[in-house]
């Protein structure tokens, strides 16, 4: 049984925010999930579920959804920030001055900030006192928020400089039905769950041309490579890749229909805009404004990245998918392992 002390503040009404308050209510923990208005808590409260991101899972009883930052914040010993990666920044600013120096700070978003190409586990550094970085922890891995709401077992990495700050999210969240990992890496544990979004549009448009599974392998294969150059450059450690983080995230979000990016990317290659498809949706994709962050990053680094360089001419340049897919079908031939762990000669 768990311990009923612990409390756990949800930051986001996302479908994935959603889902964790309901996962971590269901396990015994009192789940305060923070609306940004007093008309949509008082929605989410009257009808125990959120309709609009997650239908058809109602709260347990110890889910209660608050429009106040202090009473959400009050006493929780986990915070979790389950926003867009757009709205880190603005969302960590509302809540550093309600945190005590204890609380643990649980990025859960799979993105990169446009502007600058940083991680969210940097944005948070950025903008909350130093006293707190050592707090700050992130969690990844082959999470679908479907299936983990509707029961279904799951694993997942939670990484921390501190390991035993990791250790400590570990032990709040871990259930039979939800397995957490610990690392240390916490660049490659971000970067895995950001990047394979990438792979994952260009994999839905594979599908949308009904190229099949023998390329598909092929494009996550040469895709886990490109996600492991960016995430060693930037001071990763080249076998997180390997792991929940890397490819475990990479396979499910490449396969699965629940995959928001997969989707985007097979309406792309359906012939469908990108602003009719993302203006249709309830959920994010962040993929698409990852695509754009992490070659400019790639840049900096000096990193090739074929893939997420199609990925963003389809998005934005319009760029014909079969073309883009041929294009890098002929690329100049190499040796498979050149780039990733050593050059041959």
């Amino acid at each position: 049984m768990r311990r009923t002390a612990d409390k756990v503040a949800v930051i986001g009404t996302t479908d994935w925010g959603t889902t964790l308050a309901i996962m971590l209510s269901r396990n015994g923990l009192e789940v305060r999930l923070w609306a940004r208005t007093e008309a949509e808590a008082e929605r989410l409260n009257r009808e125990k579920e959120n309709k609009a991101r997650l239908p058809g899972f109602p709260f347990p009883g110890g889910l209660s959804v608050t429009a106040s930052l202090q009473e959400a914040l009050g006493g929780a010993n986990l915070v979790i920030l389950a926003v867009p990666s757009w709205h880190m920044r603005r969302n960590v600013k509302l809540i550093r001055r309600h945190l005590a120096s204890s609380t643990l700070i649980l990025s859960v978003a799979k993105g990169l900030e446009l502007e600058s190409s940083k991680r969210m586990s940097q944005v948070i550094a950025e903008e909350m006192p130093p006293r707190y970085h050592r707090n700050i922890c992130v969690l990844s891995g082959p999470n679908l928020s479907r299936e983990i709401a509707r029961g279904l077992p799951a694993t997942t990495v939670a990484a921390a400089y501190d390991v035993k700050m990791a250790a400590k999210v570990q032990k709040i969240m871990a259930s039979p039905l939800f397995r957490v990992y610990t690392n240390s890496d916490v660049v490659g544990v971000e970067l895995g769950g950001v990047l394979k979004n990438i792979i994952a549009l260009a994999a839905g448009m594979i599908d949308g041309l009904g190229y099949g599974n023998n390329i598909k392998a092929g494009l996550i294969t040469r895709g886990l490579a490109e996600i492991t150059r960016l995430g060693v450059a930037a001071g990763a450690n080249p076998m997180t890749f390997a792991g929940l983080a890397g490819l475990g995230d990479l396979v499910a979000t490449c396969n699965s229909p629940l995959s928001r990016n997969r989707f985007v990317g097979q309406e792309l290659a359906k012939g469908r805009a990108l602003k009719e498809i993302t203006a249709a949706m309830t959920g994010v994709a962040e993929g698409v404004n990852a695509t754009v962050a992490a070659l400019k990053l790639a840049g900096e680094l000096n990193v090739e990245m074929p893939i997420a360089r199609q990925v963003q001419r389809v998005l934005f340049e319009g760029l014909d998918v079969r073309r883009a897919v041929t294009e890098l079908m002929v690329r100049e031939l190499k040796h498979e392992l050149a780039g990733i762990y050593f050059m041959p000669r």
